[in-house]
């Protein structure tokens, strides 16, 4: 069996870009994985492509010698778009040894340690903060207090036990406080990353909302992104300790300062989502910066992925994954989760665009606010490519 075809498919998602790599071979077996080229990832697709002669004609149950062989030959350009490519590859790969063996992907992990994923629904309300994301949703656009009450509420219909929120802010027009991704989201804003007193506020009252629509029952998570420095974080932290937080979840590239934060912070510390292999994740590790790892499976592929799983369990760390993608994400996040001893909760997005479901064969079950796993080979779960057709994506 030889590796024949490496192809990128790609589908409007609304407000950003669905992409999927498939990997065909001679025997006609066909491996999937899912991949982000929005969000400050464009070009990946293109390094996919130039990474391809690497790997066409190798065996494809042979990931970890093309990993070996892709890793060295962008080893002057680590991380970045280069580990998002071969990431992609590595996930692809993974789906046809599933394939061919006969089993989940999991099961080439070691196998399944739990058959149900908890869940917590992520970026609550951050799509319905923008009028044209609302539209896309089918949802209510939130312009107040009053609506993030009924989101709450929502929530807790929905038979999620948990949510994560950004930052929304009411006082003038309906705003998502972004400013450590400027310019992603369009508009300038000041490159001081300070947490103002308009800020802490903000939170307050809007913690205070989901808390009182969503009830006692429903656990709360906050993401503070890139937002802020050292100095904010550990004020916000402070500030929150009445509301009891899941966790705190923030970006920084310092493990010092990261440690630093968690050392003062009155709430478990989440982060990481935004590193690249091993390498990175040892000196946080190292430092014990936080609470729970959150790994990219996307980013870093399944298997490096297992591996940086073990080596927070050595440092007696819980993990989570990075999953705000499309359905195939959620599978790959999924048997990365049930394969590692130290899983603490699954992200995933449930406000998206109707067509989600119809873009794989087999959408994620939920029941009770669990992901429930499959026991299909390979991911479980295969990309409609018909469907994907249908929606041609808009860059």
């Amino acid at each position: 069996m030889k590796i024949d075809k490496i192809e990128s498919l790609h589908c409007d998602a609304g407000w950003r870009v669905f992409s999927f790599l498939k990997i065909s071979t001679s025997d006609g077996v066909v491996g999937y994985s899912e991949y982000n080229q929005s969000y400050g990832s464009k070009g990946v697709a293109e390094v996919i492509n130039q990474l391809s002669p690497y790997v066409i004609g190798q065996n494809p149950l042979n990931h970890e010698p093309i990993y070996a062989r892709l890793y060295a030959v962008t080893r002057q350009a680590p991380n970045g778009i280069n580990a998002q490519a071969i990431a992609a590859i590595e996930n692809a790969l993974l789906d046809i040894k599933g394939k061919v063996l006969g089993v989940p992907v999991y099961d080439l992990l070691g196998g399944a340690m739990r058959e149900r994923l908890r869940l917590y629904w992520s970026h609550c309300g951050t799509y319905r903060m923008s009028a044209d994301n609302a539209r896309h949703l089918g949802k209510k656009q939130l312009k107040s207090l009053d609506d993030v009450v009924e989101l709450g509420a929502e929530v807790a219909a929905s038979g999620l036990t948990a949510l994560k929120c950004n930052i929304y802010l009411f006082d003038r027009e309906p705003e998502l406080h972004m400013p450590g991704f400027y310019p992603a989201h369009g508009t300038w804003q000041a490159p001081e990353l300070n947490a103002e007193r308009r800020i802490l506020q903000a939170l307050i009252r809007q913690l205070a909302a989901l808390r009182e629509g969503a009830g006692n029952d429903v656990d709360i998570l906050l993401d503070l992104n890139f937002n802020f420095k050292t100095e904010g974080y550990i004020k916000i932290a402070r500030a929150l300790e009445p509301f009891d937080l899941f966790w705190l979840e923030l970006d920084i590239f310092n493990p010092e300062a990261l440690a630093s934060i968690r050392n003062r912070a009155p709430m478990p510390i989440a982060s990481c989502e935004s590193l690249y292999g091993i390498r990175e994740f040892r000196s946080f590790f190292e430092r014990q910066a936080m609470d729970v790892a959150i790994i990219d499976v996307p980013w870093n592929g399944i298997w490096q992925s297992w591996k940086i799983a073990a080596m927070a369990d050595a440092n007696e760390l819980n993990v989570a994954p990075h999953n705000f993608y499309g359905h195939l994400c959620t599978m790959m996040s999924a048997h990365l989760c049930t394969a590692v001893p130290n899983f603490r909760i699954m992200e995933i997005d449930i406000d998206d665009v109707p067509w989600k479901d119809d873009l794989v064969t087999h959408p994620p079950q939920i029941e009770d606010g669990h992901l429930v796993l499959s026991k299909r080979p390979g991911w479980g779960t295969d990309i409609n490519e018909a469907e994907v057709k249908k929606h041609p994506p808009r860059w």
